[in-house]
């Protein structure tokens, strides 16, 4: 009995000391399942011996002891059976796991794209979050809506849809009743803010289609012109008082422009007046008086405006 327990506890020292070397490429869990399972075997080992020699020493009768041996060795093997269990259900797991989609090759962890190449993973990047695109809910048949044009009821529209405006892809007029209408023009035309056609309730709904005279220039905001002139109408009352500011703002600009070409005419005459005539700026002439002799051969002359005085010879 010595030696075979010698014998197993060598057996289960030489898995534990592998155990022990591959233990930084193993579970954790499954090297602390495979200590618990080397301990219950040699725990139902020693109880079995401890067992039998009671038993030897005992008065009871062999078939007693032939069927508390037998009880305790089942004991044992259903103890082992379900640490056996346990291992493997850990193993199957850690599998699992190196096979979910991501493998690591040294220090750099790389994710299976999928379309036959690895992609290296970079910690330091955040993944992008995907936008999701929110579909409309789906209609009932008792939530139809009546078009304005031919009365009757359709499930979805073009314009329904993008403008919010009751009318069915039949009675769609593209060319002129339901043609669209840019941002800059509707506010020349029908003289609304910014405010009117953004922030005004209801707000009227646009599609952003890129620039066509350049890429670079901002994005055109496309309006339904029937649902622009309604609001232009909620703003100025009737169409003669759009038409009466439209007349009142042509003034001003007339005005304006007037006065700019008056400002620049008289700026014009100044310049050109100013040319007619030059100031000639010249020197201080002397004007001088009668010679007086002072000496033989000296003579004197007064200026007879500042009184500067020269004196020279004379042969």
């Amino acid at each position: 009995a010595y030696l075979t327990l010698k014998t197993l506890i060598a057996h289960h020292q030489t898995r534990i000391n592998l155990l022990i070397v591959y233990q930084p490429f193993l579970d954790k869990e499954l090297v602390k399942d495979t200590s618990n399972l080397f301990d219950t075997e040699v725990n139902s080992f020693q109880q079995n011996k401890a067992s039998e020699e009671t038993l030897e020493k005992s008065p009871l009768s062999k078939e007693t002891s032939s069927k508390a041996t037998a009880a305790q060795l089942a004991r044992s093997e259903r103890n082992r059976q379900k640490a056996l269990l346990l291992r493997q259900s850990k193993l199957a797991k850690q599998q699992l796991n190196q096979t979910s989609g991501k493998t690591s090759v040294g220090c750099t962890r790389v994710v299976d794209s999928g379309a036959g190449f690895l992609i290296e993973e970079n910690p330091d990047v955040a993944p992008k979050k995907l936008k999701k695109v929110i579909e409309p809910p789906p209609v009932i048949a008792g939530d139809l809506t009546i078009c304005l044009d031919c009365d009757k009821p359709f499930l979805d529209s073009y314009l329904l849809s993008t403008y919010n405006h009751p009318a069915c892809d039949k009675c769609r007029d593209v060319e002129d009743k339901h043609s669209v209408i840019t941002k800059s023009e509707a506010k020349d035309s029908y003289l609304l803010s910014e405010v009117d056609l953004t922030k005004r309730e209801p707000i009227l709904k646009c599609v952003v289609r890129k620039n066509p005279r350049h890429n670079k220039w901002g994005d055109m905001k496309l309006f339904l012109k029937l649902q622009v002139e309604q609001r232009a109408l909620e703003v100025w009352g009737s169409e003669e008082a759009i038409e009466k500011e439209h007349e009142l703002r042509q003034q001003k600009r007339e005005e304006a422009k007037r006065k700019k070409f008056d400002k620049n005419m008289k700026q014009l005459r100044k310049e050109v007046r100013s040319s007619l005539y030059s100031v000639k700026v010249h020197g201080h002439q002397h004007s001088f008086g009668d010679e007086k002799q002072i000496n033989e051969d000296e003579w004197t002359k007064t200026c007879s405006s500042c009184g500067h005085q020269i004196t020279f010879e004379k042969m």
